[in-house]
């Protein structure tokens, strides 16, 4: 990863645009529609430090050579991150191809090294995320102090967030129906039960694009993880950044077993076909067990 990307948030921020002409009006479109307070330099005002002061970003946009030095100075005298349009050398940041749902907010991005990419897929990812997603995590949002008050256990409550994401309550959100969402939501929050734990063997060796999507949502939700040396680093990859990752000399079958019985989600990778012995032996312990060796047209 060349660039770490970062959310920042527009409630109550001041951004400031600086220049003139088409990719001035192409920044200050960015912000159609956000709570954020756009304030636009075009003149002498671009050169003060002051004009930028207390602004979350700076935006600086003309094919005068003077005027962007003289705009990029007074930000960083500000202390403000600036983005210089089709100059990457001079930025701070660069701005990618946004994908805007409202509280659903995804990015592609290039480093600025090419922008026209970046666009292309975003249009690709933009077709697969359906218009009412960010009506979904505007209900997540609403209901998150309840959820977390009801389930504080975090396995139990993440257990329990992948089954609304996929259930009734999502459903009516996607519609545009929020006060019937955020009542099937507590509906749900108050029929909850703890799920039993479960152990998934996913095929590790690879290649990453012959996994199944069943074995790609496995490792998407994983709580635990445990991969051999010989994993595929790409289906590694595919796994939950912030899953427990256990080193594989310590992944007896009872240190298995005692986590799925927290009602943890384990997901083992193996480059190998388990043992017939080994997977009756989990599954005799009362937790469930799911083997995901087979790819497509294997």
């Amino acid at each position: 990863m060349d660039a770490f990307p970062a959310y920042f948030p527009l409630a109550g921020a001041k951004i400031v645009v600086a220049g003139q002409g088409e990719p001035a009006e192409a920044k200050a479109r960015l912000f159609d529609g956000s709570p954020a307070r756009l304030v636009r330099a075009e003149g002498a005002e671009a050169f003060l430090a002051g004009t930028y002061a207390g602004a979350s970003l700076a935006f600086v946009a003309s094919a005068d050579k003077l005027f962007v030095q003289a705009a990029v100075s007074a930000a960083r005298a500000a202390r403000v991150p600036v983005n210089v349009v089709d100059s990457p050398s001079q930025c701070d940041f660069t701005t990618p191809a946004v994908i805007d749902r409202g509280e659903v907010v995804a990015a592609v991005g290039t480093g600025g090294a090419s922008p026209m990419l970046a666009t292309l897929l975003r249009n690709t990812i933009e077709a697969r995320i359906p218009e009412g997603t960010g009506r979904v995590a505007a209900l997540f949002r609403r209901t998150q102090d309840e959820v977390r008050s009801a389930l504080p256990d975090l396995p139990r409550r993440r257990a329990f967030l992948r089954r609304a994401l996929e259930g009734p309550a999502a459903e009516a959100a996607m519609a545009g129906n929020m006060e019937a969402a955020e009542a099937l939501l507590r509906k749900a929050l108050a029929e909850d039960a703890p799920e039993p734990g479960r152990l998934v063997f996913v095929a590790g060796r690879g290649p990453a694009d012959l996994i199944t999507l069943r074995a790609s949502r496995a490792l998407a939700s994983a709580d635990v993880l445990v991969a051999p040396p010989d994993a595929d680093p790409d289906i590694l990859g595919m796994a939950r950044r912030d899953a427990e990752r256990l080193p594989f000399a310590e992944a007896a079958p009872e240190r298995l077993i005692a986590l799925a019985a927290e009602g943890l989600k384990v997901v083992r990778l193996v480059t190998a076909p388990p043992e017939p012995d080994e997977v009756a032996a989990y599954a005799a312990s009362g937790c469930a067990v799911e083997v995901m060796l087979a790819a497509p047209g294997s």
